[in-house]
């Protein structure tokens, strides 16, 4: 139920929040816009994130250890590279390598998902039970 008094919609007032009038507010250039690309509406603010990605080339090595200085963690999807082998052994080791260097922590969860974790984040890994 609206009240008669407060003819402004939602869209108005995030509009007057961010110095823009209810006519001039255009939400969809808005929703995508650089500065709302990391922005979570729903939720409050955390600390740290559970980002998946998938990484393709050796040229996706370096955003990933932004995420991770960024203290994210990141499941990530090496189906892409299990096509290459060696491209694929390349990406993980130069991981692992970064990871243990800032005192991360890094698990393959299965044949095509990697677990990577930042700082004072570890992983526990069990080892296969004897048959």
């Amino acid at each position: 139920m609206e009240n008669k008094g407060d003819k402004m919609g939602v869209f108005g007032k995030l509009g007057q929040a961010f110095g823009s009038s209810e006519k001039g507010m255009d939400i969809e250039s808005y929703m995508n816009s650089a500065e709302m690309e990391d922005v979570d509406v729903l939720h409050e603010p955390a600390d740290m994130y559970v980002k998946p990605v998938t990484v393709v080339s050796e040229s996706d090595i370096e955003p990933l250890q932004d995420e991770i200085s960024r203290r994210n963690i990141i499941l990530l999807d090496i189906s892409e590279l299990n096509k290459r082998p060696a491209t694929r052994n390349n990406v993980l080791t130069k991981m692992k390598a970064y990871v243990d260097k800032v005192n991360g922590d890094i698990a393959q969860i299965d044949e095509n998902r990697v677990l990577i974790t930042p700082s004072k984040v570890k992983i526990i890994k069990r080892k296969k039970p004897r048959q």
